[in-house]
C-alpha cells in the first residue's frame, strides 16, 4: 500500500459524510459491554483515524458521552452510530465506510466480554437472501431511503417515520 488510499463514508441517510487520505493500520473489534450497547450489536467493528487526513464533508455527528473519558458520535437524523473518541484519538464505525470490504479487522478489544457464542458464528447455516413465497411480495415494495455507498453532490435524507 501507498501510504496514501483514500476513502470515504457516512451514516445511512447520508446527512454525515467523511472523508480520510492515508493509510488505515488499525481495524479492530471491541467485545465491551460498553460497545455492545453502543452499536446494538454483539461488538464493534472500528477503524482508528490516527495519522491521517480526515475530515467531515457533509453534517456533523451529534454525541452522547458514554463514560467520563469517552463520547461517541452518531446520526442526530438516522441514529448510525458513527464514532468512538477519547484521550488516544479517534475511531469511525467500520460499517459506515463506502467499502468495508477493504478494512479488514487486525486486532480484537474487550474480550473478557466477548459473548460465548461469537467464534462460531462462521459455523451458522447461510442462506443466500433467495426469498421464499411469502417474502417475494413484500421485498418487490421495498423502496430504500439509504444512501449510496459513494459521495453525492446533492442528497436530502428522508426524514419521517
Amino acid at each position: 500500500m501507498d501510504g496514501m488510499s483514500e476513502y470515504s463514508g457516512g451514516c445511512q441517510c447520508g446527512a454525515v459524510r467523511f472523508h480520510i487520505r492515508g493509510e488505515l493500520k488499525e481495524i479492530s473489534l471491541c467485545h465491551c459491554r460498553m460497545c455492545q450497547k453502543a452499536f446494538g450489536a454483539y461488538y464493534a467493528p472500528m477503524v482508528t483515524v490516527k495519522d491521517v487526513e480526515f475530515e467531515w464533508t457533509r453534517g456533523a455527528p451529534a454525541h452522547f458521552r458514554s463514560s467520563n473519558l469517552i463520547r461517541r458520535g452518531f446520526c442526530a437524523n438516522c441514529g448510525t452510530p458513527l464514532t468512538y473518541e477519547a484521550e488516544q484519538g479517534m475511531a469511525l464505525a467500520a460499517g459506515t465506510f463506502d467499502h468495508p470490504e477493504l478494512l479488514p479487522p487486525t486486532m480484537q478489544y474487550g474480550t473478557p466480554s466477548k459473548l460465548p457464542f461469537v467464534d462460531g458464528l462462521h459455523l451458522l447455516p447461510e442462506y443466500r437472501g433467495e426469498p421464499d413465497s411469502s417474502e417475494q411480495d413484500f421485498l418487490s415494495r421495498v423502496e430504500s431511503f439509504q444512501h449510496p455507498d459513494h459521495d453525492t453532490g446533492d442528497w436530502h435524507p428522508h426524514v419521517g417515520g
